[in-house]
């Protein structure tokens, strides 16, 4: 049995993490942290969970006996935590910050994409999470990628409030975001240098050149990237080439219709649909921002990193229709 620690456990990212591993047939919950909750019943925050646990959030999480513990604390806090740690800690951290994702910034964190990067991730003990935006964009490219078949990116996505975090702000409110739309970060979204580093690790002709136009949705949870660019393969060639790249994937599917978001939305699922439109390839990118796009990625990277078939405990976040 894994033993499993959570800082930050009152976050959106955190309630789906503890949502799949009250179920997980090999992982036990030993303690949540909340400095803003130590005490109170996990339920009474994710209130999905009330009958499903009777924990409390603690003020801290013991490090002797904890094989894994996952960062939920949000952006700037993890390093903060991992410099902290003793030396005696030889535990599994998975971070699902963006404090570890850049090389620059990585240390010995591996960056855990596991369509990409899936036999290191399996020999690594800490795990950069990549960010949500930044899954769906990957796989959207990854086939590509791989076969240095990239030019100029032009990326539109649009993206729930659940992306925003649990903090209400202006832009998170209600009655401002229902039956709007709002762009945010144009062509600067934190993601994508997470994105280009990966990109030029696959590909070594790619130029960096992505154009990435973030969209704030009026729905809570799910991720929609549309992504184009220009490329000689015919369609046929194009489709089959990600679905050779994705044929032994477990959670990706490349599918011949137009798909729509409530396809993935409570799934760890990753859909794709390819189309050529005269010089320019688009693909149509969708996941649960919550679950593929961070704790289900992140149940993906604990099975790996801990021998586990990667599908363990997400079985039913992977087939709920």
């Amino acid at each position: 049995m894994i033993n499993v620690g959570i800082i930050g456990g009152a976050g959106y990212t955190a309630g789906e993490l503890i949502s799949i591993l009250v179920y997980h047939p090999s992982a036990k919950i030993v303690a949540v942290q909340s400095s803003s909750h130590t005490g109170v019943p996990l339920w009474q925050v994710h209130k999905d969970l009330v009958g499903e646990t009777d924990m409390v959030f603690s003020d801290s999480v013991p490090l002797e006996g904890t094989d894994v513990i996952f960062l939920c604390s949000g952006h700037g806090r993890s390093k903060g935590f991992v410099d902290s740690l003793p030396s005696t800690y030889k535990g599994a951290i998975i971070d699902l910050s963006n404090d570890f994702r850049l090389k620059a910034d990585a240390q010995d964190f591996v960056y855990g994409l596991p369509e990409a990067f899936r036999e290191k991730i399996k020999k690594a003990k800490h795990i950069a999470n990549p960010g949500c935006f930044a899954t769906s964009i990957q796989l959207a490219l990854l086939p590509m990628a791989k076969a240095d078949k990239l030019g100029e990116i032009h990326v539109t996505g649009i993206t729930g409030s659940t992306g925003a975090g649990q903090q209400p702000s202006e832009t998170t409110h209600f009655s401002w975001r229902a039956d709007n739309l709002s762009v945010y970060k144009p062509f600067t979204h934190q993601h994508l240098g997470e994105i280009n580093e990966t990109l030029h690790t696959l590909a070594p002709s790619y130029g960096g050149d992505i154009n990435f136009v973030p969209v704030r949705g009026d729905f809570t949870r799910g991720i929609l990237s549309s992504v184009y660019f220009d490329t000689d393969l015919t369609e046929e060639e194009a489709r089959n080439l990600y679905k050779e790249y994705y044929k032994d994937e477990p959670f990706v599917h490349v599918v011949d219709f137009n798909p729509d978001l409530k396809m993935v939305t409570g799934t760890n699922k990753s859909v794709l649909y390819v189309r050529k439109y005269g010089r320019k390839l688009h693909i149509v990118s969708i996941i649960d921002n919550l679950i593929k796009g961070a704790s289900g990625q992140a149940v993906e990277n604990m099975n790996l990193v801990c021998g586990l078939p990667e599908t363990t405990g997400l079985e039913l976040k992977a087939n709920r229709f």
